[in-house]
């Protein structure tokens, strides 16, 4: 008699296929930080917002290391960074094209699709570069 053995997917699959797909090393805190934030969807958040979610998940990480791994998965197309003001940055699990709204009352982002903006025209790009993509964040406050 024949046995058919079906395997369960490994815990980390997805997470080291994408690590394998973006070529980065898959390191032990890589691993642990792209599983939490695969685990998360589609959403934004700042270093300090993953950094705290890392500890209260048990992973021990420094701030620094969270920083460096984002810029690294921003590198590698698995995170969007969307630039707020000076020194205020969130990460978007989503890359796909698509727009904000920035709440300055809660400091929160939310998506606009891409279709939904519609930009008439934008200026020529200087000399040897060329348009890698249009970012808009429209502010909005409660009232």
């Amino acid at each position: 008699m024949v046995q058919s053995h079906t395997h369960a997917p490994r815990p980390y699959a997805q997470v080291l296929d994408r690590l394998k797909q973006a070529g980065l090393r898959p390191t032990r805190q890589r691993i642990a930080l792209a599983k939490l934030l695969c685990d998360a969807g589609d959403c934004h958040f700042t270093a300090e917002d993953l950094h705290g979610k890392a500890l209260s998940a048990g992973v021990r990480v420094s701030l620094a290391t969270i920083y460096n791994t984002l810029h690294q998965f921003t590198h590698a197309g698995m995170l969007r960074e969307i630039v707020v003001s000076p020194g205020s940055s969130y990460f978007d699990t989503n890359v796909s094209d698509h727009h904000h709204f920035f709440h300055e009352d809660r400091s929160e982002l939310s998506d606009i699709a891409g279709e939904d903006v519609v930009i008439a025209a934008i200026p020529k790009p200087p000399a040897g570069t060329s348009v890698d993509r249009v970012d808009v964040i429209i502010r909005v406050r409660g009232r």
